[in-house]
């Protein structure tokens, strides 16, 4: 009998910006199945197939090496620990054999912190690269399932706490981010909300820092609270503007303007947001005066009575300051914006496409509604379009006031069209006079 000496596999995640998984073999005690020493005692033939199958020099050649030992002893007292190195080696090369490999070792071993893990990180990766909306949430929900178990999964009899823990700290922030990720996919902003922020508390302060998932999450965790019910700007802000000052280009420019309009949503003006900007790089969360410190803008309805008071004319007021009105403020004062509108039918330009039906065509129109990509107005179409606009295009759409509903915000438009753009005249060629000329 031969004793081999068992590697075990420890999943970290990288910082890279997508993400890949990095690993290190240590060396751990099986437990039940381990002999003195860390060591399994192994008749000569299988030794021989077991360690010629973990010293392959390649993931391409030890994956087919493992599976042929697994094939040839399917009942090894090693097999969750070949299972682990085969799902390794097919990391490198092929996600869905890893998944595979992953869901076999998780039936000899369901609490499997690190099967757990790679079900979790390529599940959740596949999922993202879907198109089909509900193929993806069913990916996403599917990795969030793993990671919950992952977060409850009990440490394995024999093996020590500090392994443990080594393993569990690596786990915590990939299961914390699907859980988040899924959450924020259907959202649920609440839960995204909990969960992100978990995952940054999970880690060394100077992993949040660095351009990586977690530096990623920082700016998922800002769209999460603008995109909760109400939107909480001040924290949007504050998370928005950690994330620009630490990402690299071109995502630093591109941030820029939500965080800078979350500020000025929040206070009213965009003065004072290099201050937040800077406590923001200084602390991972707002500090517990923050709110004390930055002056909210005058409430919603406070300001649409203001317009409304002010404003002799209320038809002469733009389309977003009707639809503010509409949202925010006392009946009495949208009954007044409304009644200006009311049967009257508009042209509406740069109107964002955020759904599209043979009857109906869903926009957004505000600032607000662009910004967190929902519609804010309906368009009954008067007929079917003949070339419908893909979801995300600019265009200009007319239609009739028909009705509104203040929360959340949606106005309907009957007599919906898209207006086609003019197409420029086709000018005439000038006629040349040639002047004659007498013999």
């Amino acid at each position: 009998m031969k004793k081999a000496v068992v590697a075990s596999l420890l999943a970290v995640a990288s910082v890279a910006p997508l993400a890949r998984f990095a690993v290190a073999q240590t060396q751990v005690n099986l437990g039940s199945n381990a002999q003195q020493g860390g060591g399994v005692q192994m008749p000569p033939a299988e030794y021989n197939a077991y360690n010629n199958a973990i010293t392959q020099s390649t993931p391409q050649a030890k994956a087919p090496a493992l599976e042929a030992y697994l094939t040839a002893y399917p009942q090894s007292a090693v097999k969750a620990d070949v299972l682990q190195q085969l799902m390794l080696a097919y990391s490198a090369f092929d996600p869905a054999k890893t998944v595979d490999a992953a869901d076999r070792l998780l039936q000899v071993d369901p609490n499997n912190l690190r099967g757990l893990t790679f079900e979790v990180y390529f599940r959740r990766q596949a999922a993202e690269q879907l198109t089909d909306a509900a193929a993806k949430q069913a990916g996403l929900d599917k990795a969030a399932e793993y990671a919950q178990k992952g977060l409850a999964a009990p440490k394995p009899q024999g093996m020590s706490d500090a392994d443990f823990n080594t393993i569990r700290s690596s786990a915590t922030p990939i299961f914390d981010s699907a859980i988040a990720v899924d959450a924020l996919n259907k959202k649920d902003t609440a839960t995204a909300i909990d969960n992100f922020k978990k995952e940054l508390a999970s880690v060394p302060v100077d992993q949040t820092t660095k351009p990586g998932p977690i530096l990623q999450d920082t700016y998922y965790l800002g769209l999460a609270y603008l995109q909760s019910t109400p939107p909480d700007l001040l924290n949007c802000a504050f998370y928005l503007a950690r994330f620009v000052s630490f990402a690299p280009e071109p995502y630093k420019s591109q941030t820029l303007p939500t965080a800078q309009y979350c500020y000025k949503r929040y206070h009213g003006s965009p003065d004072g947001y290099d201050g937040l900007a800077q406590t923001a790089q200084a602390n991972l969360n707002p500090p517990a005066n923050l709110a004390t410190t930055i002056t909210p803008a005058p409430k919603p309805a406070d300001i649409a009575a203001q317009t409304v008071a002010s404003t002799p004319d209320l038809s002469t007021l733009a389309i977003s300051d009707k639809e503010f009105i509409l949202q925010y403020g006392k009946p009495e004062d949208a009954a007044k914006v409304w009644d200006t509108i009311k049967g009257k039918s508009v042209q509406v330009p740069d109107a964002t496409v955020v759904a599209v039906s043979d009857t109906a065509l869903q926009v957004a129109v505000s600032d607000d509604a662009v910004q967190s990509k929902t519609a804010d107005f309906t368009f009954q179409l008067a007929a079917a379009l003949k070339t419908p606009p893909a979801v995300g295009d600019k265009v200009t759409v007319s239609g009739t006031y028909a009705s509104f509903a203040p929360s959340p915000i949606m106005i309907t438009m009957s007599d919906g069209a898209v207006v086609e753009p003019k197409k420029a005249p086709v000018k005439k060629p000038t006629a040349t006079h040639h002047p004659t000329h007498r013999q």
